[in-house]
């Protein structure tokens, strides 16, 4: 009557060894996510690499001089961008409260909750400043896992082989070239869209003589890595302090971010990311969404090259079980 259910030695051993994966993942999970971001870095920077070493330079003074720039750049922008940041959204956090009253008089507003929510916002932009320098480990550790990603990348498939053996090292060597090209085209696109998006609003503001033009600006470079929605929140604040000027203002800087986005839309996208392959829209907004609720602000920023990789990953393992004829 009782059906006698054995369970071999090997199918036991084999959960032992998925769990104890499982554990050790979740154990270092902060390392995989530092190895992770050095691997992105490595992606954008590598094409540069690579054109400095056609120059005849060798590959470590080739990745010196990327990081030389890069945080030079960095370095002197942000030196120069931090006060006025601080000082106009203090003084913007300040005003909002007072703009809403005045330009919905008739909605029913918690004011006292409005600006417990927004007057630390100066106060958390310093903080959030400081922590970001006072973090040097882990920068350092970032630079220096992608300092030796980039130094290693030719040696990729020899040190593959030698860990998993010569048919799997070559799978694993190629899913990666793979994962590389698509996460590299993403992180450079976003980048030089942001960019653009972020100067041409700063432009936009200042000719028509808005506060807070810089971090209005910066705002909206921001919220150019979420796709469609992103554009239209970064204009909301910006309309608001618009419209406490005048209605004229605010319709100005209405039909601003409208004529961005469109060129955006148009132009910028097609032409930045034409040699990266597209996610659907709502499959972008879904992966933003989990990201945000499973990993907070750091999920939301690290959904869509999580997905890309696990789309390279699902496409690699059916073109294995289906070959093409």
């Amino acid at each position: 009557m009782f059906k006698k259910f054995e369970i071999s030695l090997q199918t036991v051993l084999l959960t032992l060894v998925i769990l104890a994966g499982v554990w050790l993942v979740i154990e270092i999970r902060d390392i995989l996510f530092l190895v992770f971001i050095s691997f992105l870095l490595m992606t954008a920077i590598h094409p540069v690499v690579l054109g400095l070493e056609k120059l005849r330079l060798p590959r470590a003074i080739s990745i010196i001089l990327v990081y030389v720039v890069v945080l030079g750049f960095l370095g002197v922008t942000i030196a120069g961008s931090i006060p006025a940041i601080v000082v106009q959204s203090t003084k913007l956090a300040q005003l909002l409260p007072d703009l809403i009253v005045r330009l919905l008089p008739y909605w029913d507003i918690d004011l006292t909750t409005v600006t417990k929510q927004i007057a630390p916002l100066g106060e958390n932009v310093v903080k959030v400043t400081v922590g970001i320098f006072t973090n040097i480990i882990t920068t350092l550790t970032v630079l220096i896992f992608t300092f030796y990603f980039l130094l290693e990348r030719r040696r990729a498939e020899v040190i593959l082989t030698d860990l998993f053996g010569g048919s799997i090292g070559k799978q694993i060597t190629e899913i990666l070239r793979r994962i590389e090209h698509r996460l590299g085209a993403w992180v450079r696109g976003e980048l030089i869209l942001m960019s653009f998006i972020g100067v041409l609003t700063y432009i936009g503001l200042v000719l028509l003589k808005v506060e807070f033009a810089l971090p209005l600006a910066i705002f909206a470079a921001i919220l150019e890595i979420v796709p469609t929605i992103g554009p239209i929140l970064s204009g909301v604040p910006a309309v608001l302090v618009g419209l406490a000027t005048s209605p004229l203002l605010a319709l100005s800087v209405a039909a601003l971010y409208f004529v961005i986005q469109q060129l955006e839309n148009n132009f910028f996208v097609p032409f930045v990311m034409k040699q990266s392959v597209g996610l659907s829209p709502i499959v972008t907004i879904l992966s933003l969404m989990i990201g945000g609720r499973l990993g907070g602000v750091t999920g939301a920023v690290l959904a869509v090259p999580v997905l890309l990789v696990i789309q390279v990953l699902f496409t690699t393992i059916l073109q294995t079980k289906n070959p093409a004829k």
